[in-house]
C-alpha cells in the first residue's frame, strides 16, 4: 500500500501482513499537511495555502508509484479515489501491462468540478480496465460525468466488520458518560462541517427543556474540531457534550453498544461533496443501534425511513431533534430499529461480502489478457 506521509508517521511500516509505504512530499515533515485530519478538501478549505502543496504531493506520489511498478512484483493496480491517486496510477501505469482498477469513494466524484478536474477524472477512466462504486447515489454521479465507461462498473460497498462489544467497557462508558435517564447518543466521524455537528449541537439544545438528561459523545478528530467545542459551549450545552478524539477501531462497537442513539447529520459541503456512503452508519447498524441520519448521498441505499433507522433532511436540527425525542419517547421502537438495521448491515454490507466481491474483480481482470504497455 502506497499512502502519503505526514507528521509523525513512519516511513514503512507492515500492518495486519501489509507492506506500507508512505511517499514524503515536502521537507521538514511538519510541511505534509495537505492529508489527514479531516481530509483533503476540508484541510484545504480550511487552509488554502495548502493549495500549493499540490504540485510536489502529486509529482512525488507519481515518482513513487512508477518505481513501485518498475519493480515488476505486482499483478494489479488498485488506486482508490479518481484524484489525485486515480490519475497518478493512470499515469504512472501507462508503460506497464498491467490491469488497473479505480474505486470511488465520493468527494473524487461529487466534489471537484472545474474543467480541468472533470477532464482528468474522465481522462483517468479512459485509462483504467474497471471501476468501482459504493453506492447508487455514487454510480448515478459517474454515469452523469461521463458515457465513456471503463469495460467492467461494479457497485461494491465498503463493508464493515461485526461489531461486538466488551461487556466491561460498555457498563464503564455508560456509568461515565450517561446522564441519569439518558438518552445518550454517539457520533463518530471527522469533525469537518459536512458531517453536521453543528447540527447536532444545535438539536441538543432545542431538547434540553424536554430531556434533562440528554448527553452525547462526538467521537473523531478533524480541522473543525475547536469550532464544534466553541459552539457547543457558545450553546449552553457543553457539559453534555464531550469530545474524546478518535478511539481503538476494536473499541468501537463497545461505544456504539453503550449509546441509546447513532446520529449521522451528514450534509452537503460547499464544494459539492455528500455523504457517498456512510461506513459509520453501517457500523453503528452492525451494532445493532437505532440510526437516525440524513438523507445525503449513499445513506438511503443503507437506512430505509422508519424501518432500519430514521431519515430526516440535511441541515435541519429541528427535525434531527424530533427524532432523537421520537426514539427517546418509544424504546421499543429503537430497539425494533436497531435489529432490523444489524440484520441488513449483515446481509448486505459485511466486510466479508465486500473482500469477495473486490477478490472476483482482482481474479476476472488478473486472468484477462494484460493490457498493452
Amino acid at each position: 500500500m502506497l499512502a502519503p506521509h505526514a507528521p509523525g508517521a513512519a516511513n514503512h511500516e507492515t500492518l495486519a501482513g501489509v507492506r506500507v509505504r508512505r511517499f514524503r512530499y515536502l521537507w521538514p515533515t511538519r510541511l505534509e499537511t495537505v492529508c489527514y485530519q479531516g481530509g483533503m478538501l476540508p484541510n484545504l478549505r480550511q487552509h488554502p495555502w495548502n493549495y500549493v502543496k499540490l504540485p510536489p504531493f502529486f509529482a512525488m506520489e507519481c515518482l513513487q508509484l512508477a518505481h513501485e511498478l518498475m519493480s515488476g512484483q505486482y499483478t494489479l493496480l488498485h488506486s482508490h479515489s479518481l484524484l489525485p491517486q486515480g490519475l497518478a496510477g493512470a499515469l504512472a501505469a501507462l508503460p506497464f501491462p498491467i490491469p488497473h482498477v479505480t474505486t470511488i469513494h465520493g468527494s473524487d466524484i461529487f466534489a471537484l468540478r472545474n474543467p480541468l478536474f472533470l477532464a482528468c477524472k474522465r481522462f483517468v477512466l479512459r485509462h483504467v480496465e474497471a471501476v468501482t462504486v459504493n453506492s447508487s447515489v455514487t454510480e448515478s454521479a459517474l454515469r452523469r460525468l461521463t458515457s465513456r465507461l471503463p469495460p467492467l462498473v461494479r457497485l461494491i460497498p465498503m463493508g464493515a466488520g461485526k461489531q461486538n462489544g466488551d461487556g466491561e467497557l460498555i457498563a464503564s462508558l455508560r456509568r461515565r458518560y450517561r446522564k441519569g435517564d439518558g438518552p445518550l447518543l454517539l457520533f463518530v466521524g471527522r469533525l469537518v462541517m459536512e458531517k453536521g455537528v453543528d447540527d447536532l449541537i444545535r438539536a441538543i439544545q432545542t431538547l434540553v427543556p424536554v430531556l434533562p438528561d440528554l448527553s452525547a459523545l462526538i467521537v473523531g478528530e478533524g480541522c473543525d474540531r475547536l469550532a464544534v467545542e466553541d459552539l457547543a459551549v457558545r450553546h449552553g450545552v457543553g457539559g453534555r457534550v464531550v469530545f474524546p478524539g478518535w478511539i481503538e477501531a476494536r473499541e468501537l462497537g463497545s461505544w456504539c453498544q453503550a449509546a441509546d442513539i447513532f446520529v449521522a447529520p451528514s450534509k452537503t459541503s460547499p464544494e459539492g461533496w455528500v455523504e457517498a456512503q456512510g461506513l459509520t452508519v453501517i457500523e453503528a447498524m452492525m451494532a445493532g443501534k437505532p440510526v437516525i441520519a440524513s438523507r445525503s448521498g449513499g445513506i438511503v441505499d443503507s437506512i430505509t425511513d422508519g424501518e432500519s433507522g430514521l431519515l430526516v433532511n440535511e441541515a435541519s436540527p429541528n427535525e434531527l431533534a424530533h427524532a432523537i425525542l421520537r426514539l427517546a419517547n418509544d424504546p421499543g421502537l429503537g430497539a425494533r430499529l436497531g435489529a432490523t438495521a444489524r440484520t441488513v448491515a449483515l446481509a448486505k454490507f459485511s466486510r466479508e461480502s465486500s473482500a469477495l466481491a473486490f477478490s472476483s474483480l482482482f481474479e476476472r481482470l488478473i486472468d484477462q489478457p494484460c493490457p498493452t504497455a
